[in-house]
């Protein structure tokens, strides 16, 4: 079927095509030839109009079909959010107008002879009231998270309700046959966590181990001075000052037990283990006895420990000056010009051994050998240990001691660090003031205990 066979067209026939090239039409009357073609141009006029009025009556049949069809309905999402919130606020203000005339009225019964209502009740019940009212109702619709989330906000509420009550509890007289309303978890939590920091204050912060070495370092610089100060002044300036100040005492010997880490040997630790063979009925006077150690290792197992020092603990130390006087019973006699050579031992004495470890300390220190001897039975002990760098010469130390009424009896210069000694009390002569005076003086035998400057 050809282009233009269109049912209702005439078609007289195919046009000739004709060789390309110009012709010549005359400019007078018309051929038959163009008499046909303009009768075709008319009828092919004709089939477009034609053509035309069938596809316009189509396109209105359609356009009348799809008025016909129903429109969707479309859903206004947001003019109903919009107006849901305008409900949510309406019904939270009328909450409010209900929340305030319910007060008005619990005023207006009270004043009139109702009873007493705490307050915290009702900050409790108003605040329950006005988040109910702005609380929105839970819709069918809602899932599992939104009612969680709803009984959530209705806990914290009541716990905020009873807190408040619970600090109001105080101020609000109880009835006798009220029943007592036990505090809250949450502060319960808050006063075991003050008392947790509480005790943590009081047992101090902890050092980190930088602060805890400049600490040690300051400790040991301080032990050092007070150890170079009695060494370099007499007994009665020590002492002068361990009672102003007791904690100088502590501090002293912390230093002291804190280099006794140090060393390869304790000479207390010496005499505790010499001692412990003894009788258990020996008496024993520990004269510079520091922190009693040797009282409170030997008086358990029986024996009888005296101990002094320039400052008492209560309990195991006697406070004394043992260069000038030691609080127990002896005797001693002052020879004057007219009396002749003759020897003494003195009278009342209850002690049988003595032991001075490490305590020949301040320039008078010759005065504790001088008790020591006053102190001590016939043939008793003395003990001494000395730190070795103080000794210019061991023997001169001995002669010395010796001087006051004592016999060598052995000598020990193994350790490194210290030196022991061990005399015997023996009869001596008698000396007049000017003798002792003399041999008083003579404390430089003994070199203080001196440390380089950092």
């Amino acid at each position: 079927m050809s282009l233009f066979e269109v049912p209702g067209w005439s078609v007289p026939g195919a046009p000739v095509s004709q060789p390309n090239r110009k012709r010549k039409r005359p400019a007078g009357k018309d051929t038959a030839k163009d008499v046909d073609e303009a009768e075709m141009i008319k009828s092919a006029q004709k089939n477009i109009e034609k053509l035309m009025q069938s596809l316009g009556a189509g396109m209105t049949a359609l356009d009348e079909e799809g008025d016909s069809r129903p429109k969707k309905k479309s859903r206004p999402a947001k003019e109903k959010k919009t107006k849901d919130v305008a409900d949510e606020v309406a019904r939270g203000r009328k909450g409010e107008r209900d929340g305030r005339n319910s007060k008005e009225e619990r005023a207006l019964s009270k004043e009139k002879g109702g009873a007493k209502q705490p307050m915290a009740t009702q900050s409790a019940e108003r605040s329950q009231e006005i988040t109910s009212n702005f609380t929105p109702k839970a819709e069918a619709t809602h899932d599992g998270k939104g009612r969680r989330k709803e009984k959530k906000q209705k806990q914290k509420q009541k716990q905020k309700a009873s807190q408040s009550a619970g600090t109001q509890s105080e101020t609000v007289p109880v009835s006798h046959n009220a029943t007592q309303v036990s505090p809250p978890k949450a502060e319960a939590k808050t006063v075991k966590k003050s008392a947790a920091n509480s005790n943590d204050a009081n047992k101090g912060p902890s050092l980190t181990p930088l602060q805890a070495n400049m600490k040690k370092s300051l400790d040991g610089a301080r032990f050092r001075w007070i150890n170079e100060m009695l060494y370099k002044s007499d007994s009665a300036k020590a002492r002068e000052l361990m009672s102003s100040d007791p904690a100088v005492f502590a501090d002293y010997h912390t230093g002291f037990r804190h280099q006794v880490e140090s060393w390869p040997t304790n000479p207390v630790s010496h005499y505790i283990s010499v001692l412990s063979s003894y009788p258990a009925r020996t008496v024993i006077a520990d004269l510079g006895c520091g922190d009693a150690t040797l009282a409170r290792t030997l008086v358990p197992k029986g024996m009888t420990v005296l101990s002094f020092d320039l400052v008492s603990d209560g309990a195991y130390v006697i406070e004394a000056d043992i260069c000038s006087h030691v609080p127990l019973p002896g005797s001693e006699k002052i020879a004057d010009e007219s009396t002749d050579d003759s020897e003494e031992v003195g009278d009342g004495q209850v002690v049988d051994v003595v032991v001075c470890a490490l305590s020949l300390m301040g320039t008078n220190w010759p005065g504790c050998i001088r008790e020591a001897w006053r102190i001590l039975k016939i043939d008793g002990e003395l003990k001494i240990a000395e730190v070795a760098s103080r000794l210019s010469s061991v023997d001169d130390f001995a002669s010395f001691v010796s001087s006051f009424g004592f016999k060598l009896k052995s000598k020990d210069e193994r350790n490194t660090h210290f030196t022991l000694f061990e005399f015997k009390k023996a009869p001596r002569k008698m000396k007049t003031d000017k003798e002792w005076r003399k041999l008083m003086s003579r404390g430089n035998i003994l070199k203080p205990c001196e440390y380089k400057r950092r």
